[in-house]
């Protein structure tokens, strides 16, 4: 490790470990419960994968802390508290809320206004597949599952949810009902497209970790059938995304459309249908590394989505990482904006860290020690500058976009450089 990057790690190491104890919040409102927020304007809403990210961070920061064990209770205490909160609000038919907002222009309704609006009878996005991964992630480092096991039936309920309401059976993928909320808000795959027609490989390849994490839980509480049920259902998961989202010309996977059927008309089309399941909707965003995460990708898929993409200073590859949007798309843009977050190209540090950690899942260690480096000088030249980290910035020249004083998964960095060394990572526990 170069001096530069020796100095940039223990800066952004002090600046972390000073304003850490920001984002862990005590209950407030709607949440009865203690829980880690994103920091900066999210301030007191709890969000489904950004709670499992903070958590996924500062579980390895834990490590570092000079008072030991009371640090490590306490992060405890509140990755549980984020579970629980969650759990709160889950309505009788399995839906769990993406996010709890507490500060926001409907908190004066008398319940979160996502449940309210399920109740009027709209059908919309869910807790995203982090639930379980979040329970795997702290059972696995506090050595307990016990604290889950009166809420297991909970979790059986929200894989239900997903299976009635989001599950497309012809083509054995999830679909999104609607574009709010989708991790990469943005992601033309979704954004502006109609209601329960993607399925996006986001979803899907983040849930076959979620199948796996669940296979975790059900095992570490001695419910070895349902463990064997998950893993089952993310071995087809797996299978499915293979058949669907991998592209064989471009070598990459793809959100597909599965508004797919033929459309009869009079005595139009009564010869050969169609007998496609889906169609590939060809945008090539980060989401389509993260099978590499979740290693749904074989060997050989992984060689040319780290060779022919993550490489590629024309789409993908930039000074300060992964591109969020290939640069050449056509929706390249990197304006400040908020709801929805641009995910349309700028560098996010949660997509950097989940690229590294499926490189280095498939033994691309000097590539993901470049991306490592990429990251620590985009975030060390942002504090030296600003005094402060920001949510994200701009490919190409590193120039922080909006939100300064934003944690959350900007705390990943650190995870990059202990991985690099050696660490264990977090999702050891399941994956």
């Amino acid at each position: 490790m170069s001096d530069k990057m020796k100095h940039y790690e223990q800066l952004l190491r002090n600046y972390i470990l000073s304003q850490v104890d920001t984002i862990l919040k005590e209950p407030v409102h709607y949440l009865k419960h203690p829980f880690v927020d994103p920091g900066s304007i999210y301030d007191g809403n709890l969000w489904d994968w950004d709670s499992f990210w903070a958590v996924y961070a500062i579980f390895n920061l834990a490590d570092d802390s000079e008072s030991g064990q009371e640090t490590r209770e306490r992060y405890i205490r509140h990755a549980k508290g984020n579970i629980r909160n969650f759990l709160d609000y889950q309505m009788q038919d399995g839906y769990i809320p993406m996010m709890v907002a507490t500060l926001d222009l409907n908190s004066q309704l008398p319940e979160p206004y996502l449940n309210l609006k399920r109740k009027e009878g709209l059908l919309t996005n869910m807790h995203k597949p982090f639930l379980c991964q979040q329970i795997a992630l702290i059972g696995g480092y506090s050595g307990d599952f016990e604290w889950i096991a009166e809420d297991y039936a909970k979790l059986e309920a929200y894989f239900e949810c997903y299976e009635r309401d989001y599950f497309n059976g012809n083509c054995g993928l999830y679909v999104w009902a609607d574009d709010i909320m989708i991790g990469m808000d943005n992601d033309p795959a979704t954004f502006g497209r109609p209601r329960f027609s993607t399925a996006n490989i986001y979803l899907n390849a983040f849930m076959v970790s979620e199948l796996n994490a669940m296979a975790v839980i059900a095992d570490a509480l001695g419910i070895s059938s349902r463990g064997e049920f998950y893993r089952g259902k993310s071995a087809a998961l797996t299978a499915a995304i293979q058949e669907e989202s991998w592209d064989q010309r471009d070598k990459f996977f793809y959100s597909v459309d599965v508004d797919i059927k033929t459309r009869h008309y009079d005595w139009f089309h009564q010869g050969l249908g169609v007998f496609w399941k889906t169609l590939p909707i060809k945008i090539r965003a980060w989401t389509g590394f993260i099978p590499l995460w979740s290693r749904v990708a074989e060997p050989r898929q992984a060689a040319y989505l780290a060779g022919d993409h993550a490489a590629d200073y024309n789409t993908f590859n930039s000074p300060y990482g992964i591109s969020t949007l290939a640069q050449d798309e056509k929706m390249f843009d990197c304006r400040a904006t908020n709801n929805p977050s641009n995910w349309l190209g700028p560098i996010w540090i949660v997509s950097n860290y989940v690229v590294f950690r499926g490189l280095m899942n498939y033994g691309f260690t000097e590539q993901a020690r470049e991306l490592c480096d990429k990251t620590v000088t985009l975030l060390g030249e942002d504090l030296e500058r600003t005094g402060t980290l920001h949510e994200y910035y701009v490919p190409k020249t590193g120039e922080p976009v909006m939100n300064g004083g934003f944690l959350n998964w900007n705390l990943l960095v650190l995870n990059m450089i202990d991985e690099l060394k050696g660490k264990a990572p977090m999702c050891r526990y399941w994956t």
